[in-house]
């Protein structure tokens, strides 16, 4: 989180990181999902955080197993959302639906996250994908959000003749 220099506004950068193309860095990376929301104070409880570490452990193995290679995850904050997005360099697309076969016991990783996620899709990025999932966050009506729209309260400033912009 950055914050203004007069301390009276914040604001949500997004946090990105890689994620070699290992599985055993799928958990870190899913855990360290969790820590910048933690960090940045985003107001969920510890059932919502573990539900959003499912989503992003589901979305991020994907990544790693169906394309071979690594991924690059974001997390953005956005007040009452949360967005985590999970770009790769595969350009096969992500669905939803389980394997035909009842007894699989893979493919429903997108299942879930479209159970737990508020939101969740896809869209193409050059020769690859990014597979993202937002949150919904209760904000609690006794706390005002904090500004995240500018760098304080907007002044209307009158100066003497014109000023060419």
């Amino acid at each position: 989180m950055t914050s203004s220099p007069l301390g009276n506004a914040r604001f949500q950068v997004p946090c990105e990181w890689d994620v070699p193309p290992d599985a055993a860095a799928v958990p870190r990376a899913r855990r360290s999902v969790v820590a910048v929301l933690r960090e940045w104070g985003v107001p969920l409880s510890e059932e919502a955080l573990e539900d959003v570490e499912l989503c992003a452990g589901e979305v991020i193995a994907n990544a790693v197993e169906h394309t071979g290679g690594g991924c690059s995850v974001s997390v953005r904050w956005r007040g009452e959302r949360l967005r985590v997005e999970v770009a790769d360099a595969s350009a096969l697309l992500a669905r939803s639906e389980p394997e035909e076969d009842g007894e699989a016991t893979r493919g429903r990783g997108l299942l879930l996250v479209e159970a737990l996620a508020s939101a969740w899709g896809w869209h193409r990025q050059g020769a690859g994908k990014v597979v993202w999932f937002e949150y919904a966050v209760e904000v609690v009506a006794d706390e005002p959000p904090p500004p995240t729209h500018g760098w304080g309260t907007a002044r209307v400033l009158r100066r003497p003749g014109r000023v060419a912009w």
